[in-house]
């Protein structure tokens, strides 16, 4: 699995930054194409006090390939330009990494994605 993965800041207008989150970087993020998931997570501290970051999000692609197809997107250009203007006044770091997963047999059983009917969008056949 391929994921990109970007953190927020703590920021002295929070209400600004859960504005943008939810009405642009959300909005955006669930029309790509190829998205199998995505994870909010909001940080409440780290070992030891307060964390600089306020909230993580994660969006998970079955391969790099298809993360780029989803950026190659006039919906994916568009979420990146929406984006950069956080992370070039570095109120958000943005990265993307392979995942791995250990998937237990409970969890194969609660998730199994032939079986619910996802459709792949394309597959890494094509060009």
């Amino acid at each position: 699995m391929f994921k990109f993965v970007t953190i927020y800041r703590r920021v002295d207008d929070e209400d600004a930054l859960e504005t943008f989150f939810a009405t642009t970087h959300l909005q955006l993020a669930e029309k790509l194409p190829g998205l199998l998931k995505s994870e909010v997570s909001r940080i409440h501290g780290k070992p030891g006090g307060e964390s600089r970051y306020h909230l993580m999000y994660e969006l998970y692609f079955e391969s790099r390939l298809w993360f780029d197809r989803a950026l190659a997107t006039p919906t994916g250009v568009q979420f990146i330009q929406a984006l950069k203007p956080w992370a070039d006044a570095h109120l958000m770091t943005w990265f993307f990494s392979e995942a791995f997963e250990e998937a237990t047999t409970a969890r194969r059983l609660y998730f199994n994605a032939e079986e619910i009917g996802y459709l792949p969008p394309f597959t890494d056949e094509e060009e």
